[in-house]
């Protein structure tokens, strides 16, 4: 049993360079941050700064050059063998010739889990999101931001403690993609998973996060972290629609934005010193 103090993610001192022939790319340098249980993190930075590739090493999908990473305690690789963390991507990346409820039961039918527990679950998460009319639909019946909810379903389908997303809303239209962070809010609430989050918006970083990693142009390092909650924000499973309108949101967003433009203003609450 995986004791609950151990943190969600832990990453300390990690690089990734990449080498081509005779040229290397170092996509990261000496990166640590945490992620603690049921916590949502979100990183952000310009194009390039290593973002998507920290979250990739953190899903065993790549493997770093240098530091160490652990998911609930373990390896990166173990971890994703106990399915303890599920991910969705910018793109749904939807089987088309298979219903909704058959996507999201997808993860379970790969290991084993028989027909009627399938169903059960799919029915649950369908549920969950909002779609349990949808369940005999196929995808390109579907909205963009109704696809991308039943990517997030799917992603939970192994009830996993950990939710790695690399802009899951990035293509979606303004108000859909508000309408999506607020069902994020919910359903992170009602599932009580961790969430390591990559976005190129900082008001969506704002409003989602209970702190935000500020990274820098590559090779990326961790700027700054800016804690939304200590702001006075509260909770990131307590964000509503009236946030976005509060004098503390737009405070928090100009500080993440000064971060980002290498100019941090001195004394803004919320902003841990590293």
């Amino acid at each position: 049993m995986t004791p609950a103090s151990t943190a969600a993610i832990e990453v300390t001192g990690v690089d990734r360079i990449f080498r081509r022939r005779r040229d290397e790319v170092v996509a990261l340098r000496d990166v640590s941050v945490s992620v603690a249980a049921g916590e949502f993190v979100s990183l952000i930075g310009p194009s390039g700064c290593g973002k998507s590739t920290l979250l990739r090493l953190v899903a065993d999908l790549d493997t770093p050059t240098a530091g160490s990473i652990s998911v609930f305690g373990k390896t990166p690789r173990q971890a994703r063998r106990d399915q303890d963390y599920g991910i969705a991507f910018q793109q749904a990346g939807l089987l088309p010739w298979r219903t909704v409820a058959s996507n999201i039961e997808l993860p379970l039918k790969l290991h084993g889990v028989g027909s009627a527990e399938r169903r059960a679950r799919s029915d649950e998460l369908l549920e969950l999101v909002g779609l349990e009319d949808f369940g005999k639909h196929h995808p390109d019946q579907l909205s963009g931001g109704m696809q991308q909810r039943v990517a997030i379903a799917r992603a939970l389908a192994e009830s996993p403690r950990l939710l790695l997303m690399d802009e899951p809303f990035g293509a979606l239209d303004e108000i859909t993609r508000e309408r999506m962070q607020n069902e994020l809010v919910r359903i992170c609430r009602d599932t009580g998973a961790a969430v390591l989050f990559v976005t190129h918006s900082i008001p969506e970083a704002v409003f989602l996060s209970d702190r935000v990693v500020v990274m820098s142009p590559r090779p990326g390092r961790i700027v700054d972290i800016v804690t939304a909650g200590g702001a006075g924000l509260g909770s990131s499973h307590e964000r509503t629609d009236e946030v976005r309108d509060a004098a503390e949101f737009f405070h928090t967003v100009a500080a993440v934005r000064e971060h980002l433009h290498g100019s941090p203003v001195a004394g803004v609450r919320g902003v841990e010193s590293r």
